[in-house]
C-alpha cells in the first residue's frame, strides 16, 4: 500500500501513434510533460510494462455507447500486469479528410472499429461509404495524410486533424454525445493506493447450473457493491466463460476480504487484477 503512485520520472507506453485518445488519455493522467511513447498494439503496451520496459502502459478498457474492449481482457489474463489507476477520456468524433476534399469525394473511411460503430448512425446514411477497420483513430488519420486520396477519409478527434493536417468535414459524428472512454493504467507490481475504492476481478467457474449466482452471493453478503460484469469465452474450454468483475472496496476493508476469499474458494481459478 502506498500514499500515491510514483508518476514522476516514469515512462509510459499507449497504444496506436500521437494524436490519439490513448494519447490523450496518458497526458491526462500523468500530465502534459510525461514521458510518453506509443506502440503498435495493446498487446505490445503490456508487453513494454511486463518486460521492464515501461513503468506504466494506458489501454482503453470500456466505452459509454460501444460496451468493452473485449480484447484487452483477454490480455489482462495472458499478462502479468496490475491496474493500478484508471481516468476517463470524453469522445468527440470527427470526419477527417485532405485539405482540398468534400463530402462528395469520399468513398472510403477508416477508425477503429469502435469509432465506426460509436459513429453508425452518421456512417450509414452514407451506402455508398466503403468503412474499414484500423488499429486506432489515429492511425487512421495519418492514414489518408500518407495515402493523399482525396476518396479517403478518416473517423479520428479533431486534434488528430490538427496534428496531421487534415480537414474537418463534419465534426462530432458520434450519435451519443456523452460519449466517454474509460482507460486502466497498468503496472508490474500490483500497488495500490490507500484511497483506492474499486477492485478488479477475473475468475472461472464450475460450468454447472447456479454457480456464478452463488458466487456473486459472496459480494451481496458482504455488503460489496458490485459495479461491472463482463464475460469472454476460453478459448481451450468450449462454451465456457471467464468472468470480470468490478466493485467497491479496498483490499484492507473486512467485508472486502471476506467476499474474496469466499469467492476464491469457490472458484477454479481466481485473480485480483487490481485494486485503485
Amino acid at each position: 500500500m502506498t500514499d500515491s503512485l510514483k508518476k514522476e520520472g516514469a515512462r509510459i507506453a499507449y497504444q496506436g501513434v500521437e494524436g490519439s485518445y490513448g494519447h490523450g488519455a496518458a497526458l491526462k493522467y500523468f500530465g502534459q510533460d510525461a514521458d510518453v511513447y506509443h506502440v503498435k498494439s495493446m498487446e505490445d503496451a503490456m508487453l513494454e510494462v511486463e518486460e521492464g520496459r515501461a513503468d506504466f502502459a494506458v489501454l482503453p478498457i470500456e466505452n459509454s455507447s460501444a460496451g468493452a474492449v473485449s480484447d484487452n481482457y483477454d490480455l489482462l489474463v495472458k499478462h502479468n500486469v496490475y491496474i493500478v489507476g484508471e481516468t476517463e477520456l470524453p469522445v468527440s468524433h470527427a470526419l477527417l479528410g485532405l485539405p482540398g476534399a468534400t463530402l462528395e469525394d469520399i468513398h472510403q473511411v477508416y477508425s477503429h472499429p469502435q469509432a465506426l460503430m460509436q459513429c453508425s448512425q452518421y456512417l450509414n446514411s452514407h451506402r455508398q461509404w466503403r468503412q474499414v477497420s484500423m488499429e486506432n483513430t489515429a492511425v487512421s488519420a495519418k492514414k489518408v495524410l500518407e495515402d493523399a486520396d482525396v476518396t479517403q477519409a478518416a473517423v479520428a478527434s479533431e486534434i488528430a486533424g490538427k496534428l496531421y493536417g487534415l480537414k474537418v468535414l463534419q465534426p462530432s459524428i458520434n450519435y451519443n454525445k456523452n460519449n466517454v472512454t474509460r482507460f486502466i493504467i497498468l503496472a508490474k507490481d500490483p500497488v495500490y493506493c490507500k484511497g483506492a475504492n474499486k477492485i478488479s476481478i477475473c475468475f472461472e467457474c464450475a460450468h454447472k447450473s447456479g454457480t456464478l449466482y452463488n458466487m456473486l452471493g459472496n459480494l451481496i453478503y458482504n455488503g460489496v457493491n458490485m459495479l461491472m460484469i463482463e464475460s469472454r469465452p476460453i478459448p481451450e474450454k468450449s462454451f465456457e466463460y471467464r468472468f470480470f468483475v468490478d466493485f467497491e472496496g479496498n483490499l484492507s476493508d473486512a467485508g472486502v476480504r471476506n467476499a474474496l476469499t469466499g469467492l476464491a474458494a469457490e472458484a477454479s481459478v481466481m485473480r485480483i487484477l487490481g485494486n485503485y
